[in-house]
């Protein structure tokens, strides 16, 4: 648009520094009344019409027209004629030499007056040959090169220069494709690889600005395109994808253009301190929150869409200017899907009309871990199927089964679930996800919209199942390793905080959507309640860690009678500990840590003291048993047997093992084993994070010690493991074992370890030594060994806690104690959490009897006897 009549007049009547400063002083004041009158685009093309003009006449005031030879040329974003009110304004002056003494003198007169202005400006003074050594070097200069335009001077000197990057072509299109794409990825590593950071950087964040400028410098390099309009005709863009950038840049270009004058300089952070102010000169109203939700929610939804754009163009491009023929390679996946190259790609764009398939295309990323991306063609396909929905796909009851078995899939919850988020998928399927799309947070509390918080948070989950995870947060690996519905975690995950922004208390609104989830899910009322149960009380374990003294035994008696069984404490453990560490990256600390892990261990141990609710079990076991028995069914059992099978067993047996594991104890029990046999089954694949081993025997005092130590002897590293004894005499080991570097058992060692164990069986005289040898893992570690011999809730019996370093062998030498003393073993519950042995022992005198004082001495003086010479 034209400079207004008086801003020109003003100009050209300037002749002093405070003529100029008062002519800027009335045409900043001019823009900002124009903001809500006139086009954004029409706004900053003015302000770089305003620095043309004034740095034409400067540029002769100054004395610089009288070099002939000279050009001063704007570039970057100036050169493009876009200027925000307080936008820097790089330029060039370029000569045909090194500059002599009077026109040093001028140009450092020109420069000053700008400076005195006030202005922000970046500048060079360049000559040909060193335009084109730096264009070698720098892409930065080489990008800024690609939107020059002469302001002013020799026109010659100017053409000439750019006959000159024409003719030596130093970045060619693949290289500068390359260093633009190298160049991103590092932006958004600096951004967290987010666009919903709770002041985001207009420019730099991913679906900002920069995302934009990137497809036009590539296209300009490689396309000699002057406008992204050009991409139609070259087939990468359609008219309404073109119309949608243009959308999206003018609404990216308003809220900048609001920050600046909200700032009163040049600003790209949208800070909370302008967010008010910014919200108020777009419109959005002067409600303060309201206003600033609305406004954040536009511009949190337009970078989603540059985002998703500028990934399939560059994927375009990329094709197009780096023709890889492995990547052309195609695997076949299904009758709709391929893979090609590290891509995933639907055959045909119809395959949609089936809408479970947008699921399933998620489904092949979690099943293939070559897969890290969506091939541009399916982005496109996806973008207009998401955009014709009608209703949601959670509607659809195969969209519903194929979403269940996304959160079942072991890699279902990692990138998969990611370009979910990233593509729309999750906000299509879910209608609240949509309501926490974008939804600000206003606390320095947390870093993240609430939609990317939640997106972080189960990726937190995920990485516990990550080996490598297991140094950083033992208890939580170790407890998903033997978690049987990893996916109801992911479910209070996804709800925790999903009715944020309605009003009212959004952990009891949360569970509200929870448990309607959960029903048209088809999910066991068992299962519903655990998730609406986490999604209630998901901050308890936090504010109980953080504000109240955990060293008070009340405290930890109050929270455990809240939690009130191992299972929740365990699932709410997970879901704290990930929640936090996803609110904000400077906000977990060592502390927080210890924290909440003295926390979780000290409810641990009050529950298995007897604070534990059985009434609170019985929805849990009749689910346990209805599924349990229908795997059974289809595998060809009889329900009468099945029933008289279970009839043997206590409550707490149910309790201890998920179905998976009650059906599979089941079938060796009626298949290979009668009422009066023992047996032995290893897992031959793994099952809950490692290699199962079930032994059923008739009770022997000894027979725990030796079955340990067998397992030790193969060099075999236990767990976890749960001793129970039924109601007709006999006694079920349970044990998770995996090799010393983690992995799960399998092969030849799965079956030597069988053999070995059954050995013991055959012949319990059968004697194994097992050779001293302290894991060098835990070397640093210097845990006090701890006994404390209880009474229990059974007068006949006590509760032996046993507290350790978990070295090599150390289950072995508990056992041993144990036998010794003539103890009998009614039930344990033996955990390994990180480098700390936690185990619990029922037992009873050879007599059947609680122990008296003297034996309960005697047992606390050989076990810290033992403990102690094993930890030197």
């Amino acid at each position: 648009m034209a400079l207004p009549n008086k801003v020109k007049l003003l100009l050209d009547q300037a002749q002093q520094l405070d003529d100029y400063k008062g002519c800027m002083t009335y045409f900043y004041k001019w823009l900002n009344n124009q903001f809500s009158k006139q086009p954004v685009r029409l706004l900053i093309k003015a302000r770089s019409e305003f620095i043309d003009t004034l740095l034409k006449k400067l540029f002769v005031q100054t004395g610089l027209s009288e070099f002939s030879q000279l050009a001063l040329i704007g570039i970057g974003g100036y050169g493009r004629g876009e200027l925000h009110p307080f936008s820097d304004i790089d330029f060039m002056l370029l000569t045909d030499g090194e500059p002599c003494d009077e026109l040093r003198s001028a140009l450092e007169i020109f420069v000053t007056y700008l400076w005195d202005l006030n202005l922000d400006i970046g500048h060079s003074v360049r000559t040909h040959e060193q335009v084109l050594e730096q264009k070698s070097k720098d892409v930065h200069f080489t990008t800024s090169l690609l939107e020059s335009r002469l302001i002013c001077g020799n026109l010659v000197e100017f053409e000439r220069l750019k006959s000159h990057i024409v003719k030596t072509p130093i970045w060619r299109s693949d290289d500068f494709f390359i260093a633009k794409v190298k160049e991103q990825k590092l932006r958004r590593k600096k951004c967290h690889g987010t666009a919903y950071n709770l002041e985001p950087n207009i420019k730099e964040n991913p679906g900002g600005l920069r995302d934009l400028q990137t497809i036009f410098w590539v296209a300009k390099k490689h396309f000699h395109a002057e406008t992204l309009e050009e991409l139609i005709g070259h087939g990468y863009l359609t008219h309404e994808e073109y119309q949608e950038l243009m959308e999206c840049l003018e609404n990216l270009w308003n809220i900048r253009f609001a920050l600046h004058l909200a700032a009163g300089r040049c600003e790209n952070r949208l800070l909370f301190d302008y967010q008010p102010h910014a919200a108020e000169l777009l419109g959005f109203g002067s409600e303060g929150k309201p206003s600033v939700e609305r406004m954040m929610k536009r511009l949190f939804r337009i970078m989603s869409r540059v985002r998703e754009m500028n990934q399939m163009l560059l994927a375009y491009f990329e094709q197009s200017i780096l023709p890889d023929h492995d990547a052309h390679v195609v695997t076949p996946l299904d009758a709709h899907f391929e893979r090609i190259g590290n891509k995933i790609r639907v055959k045909d764009p119809s395959a949609f009309f089936l809408r479970e398939n947008l699921l399933v295309l998620f489904e092949h990323i979690a099943d293939n871990t070559d897969i890290t991306d969506i091939d541009p063609n399916t982005i496109r396909s996806v973008r207009q199927v998401r955009r014709r929905l009608l209703g949601d796909l959670q509607d659809y009851a195969a969209c519903r089964d194929a979403f269940m078995r996304l959160l079942k899939h072991p890699n279902g919850m990692g990138r998969a679930f990611t370009l979910m988020h990233k593509h729309g998928i999750i906000a299509a399927y879910l209608p609240q996800w949509r309501s926490i799309f974008g939804q600000m947070q206003f606390d320095l509390f947390h870093a993240y919209t609430v939609d990317e918080h939640t997106h972080k948070l189960i990726n937190n989950i995920h990485r516990y199942r990550e080996k490598q995870r297991n140094k950083d947060f033992p208890i939580c690996t170790e407890i998903m390793t033997r978690m049987d519905k990893p996916e109801l975690l992911y479910l209070a995950a996804i709800f925790h905080d999903i009715a944020k922004g309605r009003g009212g208390d959004h952990s009891e609104l949360g569970a509200v959507d929870a448990t309607a989830f959960a029903s048209m899910h088809k999910l066991t009322p068992s299962d519903a309640k655990l998730i609406a149960w986490l999604v209630q009380h998901h901050l308890l374990m936090s504010v109980t860690a953080q504000r109240k003294d955990i060293n008070d035994q009340n405290v930890i008696n109050e929270f455990a009678s809240k939690v009130k069984n191992e299972r929740q404490l365990d699932y709410l453990y997970c879901l704290t500990v990930a929640d936090i560490r996803a609110t904000n990256d400077n906000l977990w600390n060592d502390w927080k840590n210890i924290l909440l892990r003295e926390l979780y261990l000290q409810t641990q141990r009050a529950l298995r003291l007897g604070l534990e609710h059985p009434m609170d079990m019985r929805d849990q076991i009749r689910d346990k048993k209805a599924q349990a028995m229908e795997r059974l069914i289809e595998d060809g059992f009889i329900k009468e047997d099945i029933v008289n099978l279970w009839s043997r067993f206590k409550p707490n047996y149910f309790t201890s093992f998920s179905e998976e594991l009650i059906s599979w104890n089941s079938k060796h029990l009626l298949t290979s084993y009668s009422k009066e046999k023992s047996g032995v089954a290893v897992s031959e694949k793994p099952m809950q994070g490692g290699t199962q081993v079930f032994v059923y025997a008739p009770y022997e005092a000894s027979l725990f010690a030796k079955l340990v130590s067998v397992i030790g002897s193969k060099k075999a590293q236990i767990q976890n493991a749960q001793v129970m004894t039924t109601k007709d005499g006999y006694v079920v080991f349970s044990f998770v074992i995996l090799e010393v570097n983690g992995d799960a058992i399998s092969g030849s060692r799965a079956k030597n370890l069988r053999r070995g164990l059954d050995s013991i069986l055959v012949d319990p005289k059968k004697k194994i030594r097992l050779k001293k040898n302290r894991s060098q893992r835990f070397k640093d570690f210097n845990i006090k060994p701890k006994v404390i011999v209880r009474p229990h809730a059974r007068d006949d019996r006590n509760l032996v806690e046993i507290q350790a370093v978990d070295i090599q062998g150390l289950l072995t030498k508990i056992a041993e104690v144990l036998q010794v003393h003539n103890l009998h073993i009614h039930a344990a519950r033996i955990t390994t959490v990180g480098e700390r042995a936690e185990d619990f022992f029922v037992v009873s005198n050879e007599h059947y009897l609680a122990l008296s004082e003297d034996e309960k001495t005697a047992l606390h003086h050989s076990l810290m006897k033992k403990l102690n010479a094993e930890s030197e």
